[in-house]
């Protein structure tokens, strides 16, 4: 008879609250990871137990905010739901690979339907898996070329074959096609610009409007470079620097004299 009393008015109001207190903990967690990403700050601590007295930046930073906002304070840590604290390592993995795809469907958006070129360089990660990071470059709306990072991508290994067959992944996952590409540019090593079977050659068999340009970074190392090994007091001088430099930066008191 008592319409306030009945379950489903009750069920009702506890499932809104559910929501509400979802609403302000996924908002905190998301104030974290945005302050975290934009500082380039590591998300993780070496240990993040109940024990632990450093748990590292995204905990940290989230105990902070619970310590001065009463109202994250109520649905956070000790107060949340056993299985929706969003402190897990995997959790703030999956927050992070969300903010990323965020980021780069921005990009894309901004590329809107113009061409497009890429600069590729490989590298190793703390696994010693080789890798490619991939960089973006077009002219936006505003007539202003733009430098965007997309990515890394993992290869089995650096034979062209398996170069191109990761970029054209990369670039496929952003909903870009490969038909707008008209440049790339790359280093000097022969898997990358080798004239018969060089990622280079390869892609231009396939999209013969990528035009190929040497990295101007890589030219302008290799030029100082050479400068260094043709010039003796140039030489000395690098050698001399990097020495000034390594015994200096060894020691708390020359850096305070120096």
């Amino acid at each position: 008879m008592n319409q306030m009393q009945h379950v489903e008015t009750i069920v009702i109001k506890q499932t809104y609250q559910a929501c509400v207190n979802y609403h302000i903990l996924l908002t905190a967690a998301l104030d974290c990871t945005r302050y975290l990403l934009r500082q380039g700050l590591p998300f993780r601590g070496h240990d993040e137990s109940e024990t632990s007295s450093n748990k590292g930046n995204y905990v940290k930073l989230l105990q902070f905010l619970t310590d001065h906002d009463e109202k994250v304070r109520a649905v956070v840590f000790e107060n949340a739901p056993g299985n929706l604290k969003y402190i897990a390592p995997k959790i703030q993995k999956d927050i992070v690979n969300s903010c990323a795809a965020e980021t780069i469907d921005a990009i894309i958006s901004d590329i809107d339907d113009a061409f497009f070129s890429i600069l590729v360089d490989k590298s190793r990660d703390v696994s010693i898996r080789e890798l490619i990071a991939v960089v973006l470059c077009y002219v936006n709306k505003k007539g202003q070329v733009i430098e965007r990072f997309v990515g890394v991508q993992y290869v089995s290994d650096m034979t062209s074959s398996k170069l191109k067959e990761a970029i054209e992944q990369l670039i496929s996952s952003t909903n870009l096609s490969m038909s707008r590409l008209r440049g790339q540019g790359y280093d000097c090593a022969s898997n990358m610009r080798g004239e018969l079977n060089g990622l280079k050659t390869q892609i231009l068999r396939e999209y013969p409007q990528a035009y190929y340009v040497h990295c101007f970074a890589h030219q302008l190392e290799l030029a100082l470079v050479a400068v260094a090994k043709g010039n003796e007091n140039i030489a000395t001088f690098f050698t001399t620097a990097s020495s000034v430099v390594n015994i200096i930066g060894a020691s708390c008191k020359r850096r305070d004299v120096a």
